[in-house]
C-alpha cells in the first residue's frame, strides 16, 4: 500500500490509461486533493481516495483505474463523505 507521505504537491495524477487527471493539491485524510486549476478540474476541487493509488512512479501518482472511470466516480469538493 502507498503511504501518503509518497505523494508531493503538484505531483502529477494519471489514470491506468496513462491520461493525466489533475495534479495533487495536497493529501486529506484518506484522499487526494485535486488542483482546481488544472484543465481537467473545471475550476473545482476533487477528491480521489488513495486505496485507488496504485504506484508514484517517475514523479507521478498512478492510479489503478483508467481516467475515465476516474473522473466519473471522483468527488467534489463540499460532497465527501
Amino acid at each position: 500500500m502507498i503511504e501518503a507521505g509518497q505523494i508531493t504537491e503538484d505531483m502529477n495524477v494519471v489514470g491506468s490509461d496513462g491520461r493525466s487527471v489533475g495534479s495533487v493539491d495536497k493529501v486529506d485524510g484518506d484522499n487526494i486533493k485535486l488542483n482546481r486549476k488544472d484543465p481537467e478540474a473545471g475550476g473545482v476541487h476533487h477528491f480521489i481516495p488513495l486505496r485507488w493509488v496504485e504506484s508514484t512512479d517517475g514523479g507521478d501518482v498512478r492510479l489503478s483505474k483508467p481516467s475515465g472511470d476516474v473522473e466519473a466516480e471522483w468527488t467534489e469538493a463540499g460532497n465527501v463523505e
